[in-house]
């Protein structure tokens, strides 16, 4: 019956980010309604996501090849490396147009509520990259929640033992923000992490 399978497709809508289950029925629902413009294309551009796009074998990262174009890309610094948490934080940095050295993606942080631990996500390819490359920073840019801090200080106690300057990111106010908008954490770290102006 069509509704069961709208309502299995809706289930399935509304567990992506963003979403909730009257917005994944309505989704649904416009691509039934709408074959030949919608779903036809959707089918076809979902069978050549799960064909064609791959994670890189050296960063992580997702792309068409086995390396992505990023890793590729001769003009990049080879001699920084940015970790981050998941393929959006590296898409993220890339969007500021500010960083022009190479990623490493984890796979998610150090985390107790999602039960994600240190086998779970890429901290032995991390080592493996430091140990055969020759970077002269690492920029740990795990975000600013606990579990990210806390991935940041594994991080840190994982490679301190190599000769590589580790930075962070910094964190703060943002700009274009007021004081009174902004939590006590955000305001706590900036005037603890404030520097000479």
């Amino acid at each position: 019956m069509a509704i069961n399978v709208i309502e299995n497709l809706a289930k399935i809508i509304a567990k992506f980010p963003g979403m909730g289950p009257r917005i994944a029925k309505k989704i649904v629902l416009t691509l039934a309604l709408n074959k030949e413009k919608y779903l036809k294309p959707l089918i076809h551009y979902l069978n050549e996501l799960n064909e064609k796009v791959h994670n890189c074998d050296l960063c992580g990262n997702i792309d068409e090849g086995k390396i992505c174009n990023i890793c590729l890309d001769e003009k990049r610094d080879k001699t920084i490396l940015c970790i981050v948490e998941e393929v959006g934080d590296l898409w993220a940095i890339e969007r500021s147009k500010n960083f022009y050295g190479k990623y490493f993606v984890l796979g998610g942080n150090l985390s107790a509520i999602t039960g994600k631990n240190i086998e779970d996500l890429n901290f032995s390819k991390l080592i493996s990259r430091v140990q055969n490359e020759n970077f002269l920073e690492l920029i740990i840019a795990t975000s600013a929640t606990i579990d990210g801090q806390n991935t940041a200080h594994y991080i840190v106690d994982l490679l301190s033992n190599y000769n590589v300057k580790i930075t962070r990111l910094g964190h703060g106010i943002p700009i274009g923000s007021e004081l009174d908008y902004l939590d006590e954490g955000t305001i706590s770290i900036a005037l603890k992490t404030r520097s000479n102006f």
